[in-house]
């Protein structure tokens, strides 16, 4: 009996040396709270909303989500950064902007220190007033040459898709525009449908109700092929115009910085395969015209670094960046 008893006692400190293989799974007592550091109605805003049901049912515990607007996204995500790091404060937005808060000076943060959960992969696209004098994106890189004080666009700030996208369209063929910043790739987008603007190079999903409305105009999609919108039908790739343009998708989701328990990261990967079908989240991904793309941690960064390099790579090109991309772990493409 002696002998049983001690190596029960054995076993179980075995188990507490090396990790606490048998610790209880993480049940969280009290609600979850993600910042969203955007204005409501926005890209990031409607990817949390959506999966915030699926939380909610695998932590079994209410899930917050707060606006937190400001300093392109920084403001709220600073938020996050410097909350307790007990797993019950997250953040959310495109990947990229996270990833180059640090090289336009925004946040002194690298990608690599958050736990990364990504949920749709979006896309940026450049669409005008109906009432633009621009036929197709070759009269638009035309003005941004002959006219660019004509050329006002809105964009969700520094360093918002929308910003970052038109700062590589003037590297890339020249020119220049008139930057009219908002709150917001919602209210970005909505300033042209007003036609407070004459352009908008925002996502696709905050913009694709009014395409099919025909309250925008899209002159191109930044991806490598054709874009089919249904219910409005097809728009051309930047590249027609622009052939090396480097353009991918933009990967959203939420995150956490490192430092939050062992414990809450095993129970966010497992409720991540539980995202990954998610009827909510494949609605709300059809009805825009994303795609799902439920990887986490080391995946979800491989995946992501072309564009995050593009975009970092593209700001240090333009005289934008405040410290050199490599500094921060994002490499040359």
């Amino acid at each position: 009996m002696r002998k049983l008893g001690l190596m029960a006692a054995f076993a179980a400190g075995t188990m507490i040396a090396f990790g606490g293989v048998a610790a209880a799974e993480w049940k969280p007592n009290k609600p979850i709270r993600i910042i969203v550091p955007w204005g409501a109605g926005g890209s990031t805003d409607q990817q949390v909303r959506a999966i915030a049901p699926v939380l909610e049912e695998g932590l079994g515990q209410k899930v917050v989500v707060v606006n937190q607007g400001g300093g392109g996204g920084s403001i709220g995500t600073k938020s996050a950064l410097d909350a307790k790091k007990d797993g019950y404060t997250w953040t959310a937005g495109a990947v990229k902007d996270l990833a180059t808060y640090p090289v336009t000076g925004k946040l002194d943060t690298k990608v690599q220190d958050w736990h990364l959960y990504f949920t749709i992969a979006n896309m940026t696209l450049v669409s005008v007033h109906p009432d633009a004098p621009y036929k197709d994106f070759g009269d638009f890189l035309k003005a941004m040459k002959s006219n660019p004080s004509s050329v006002s666009v809105a964009t969700a700030g520094v360093p918002s898709s929308g910003h970052s996208a038109i700062e590589a369209i003037k590297t890339a063929a020249g020119g220049d525009y008139k930057l009219v910043n908002y709150d917001g790739g919602n209210p970005a987008v909505k300033a042209t449908v007003s036609g407070e603007t004459v352009a908008v190079p925002q996502l696709l999903s905050e913009q694709i109700e009014f395409i099919r409305a025909k309250r925008l105009r899209p002159l191109a999609v930044l991806k490598g092929d054709t874009l089919n919108i249904d219910g409005y039908g097809e728009v051309p790739s930047i590249t027609k115009w622009i052939p090396d343009f480097k353009a991918g998708p933009i990967h959203f989701g939420i995150w956490a910085p490192k430092g939050i328990p062992a414990d809450v990261v095993a129970k966010m990967d497992k409720i991540w395969a539980k995202v990954a079908v998610s009827k909510v989240l494949k609605d709300y991904a059809y009805k825009k015209g994303l795609a799902v793309t439920p990887y986490f941690g080391k995946e979800a960064l491989d995946r992501a670094m072309p564009v995050i390099a593009a975009t970092a790579w593209g700001y240090q090109a333009a005289g934008k960046a405040v410290v050199s991309p490599d500094t921060v772990g994002i490499p040359k493409p």
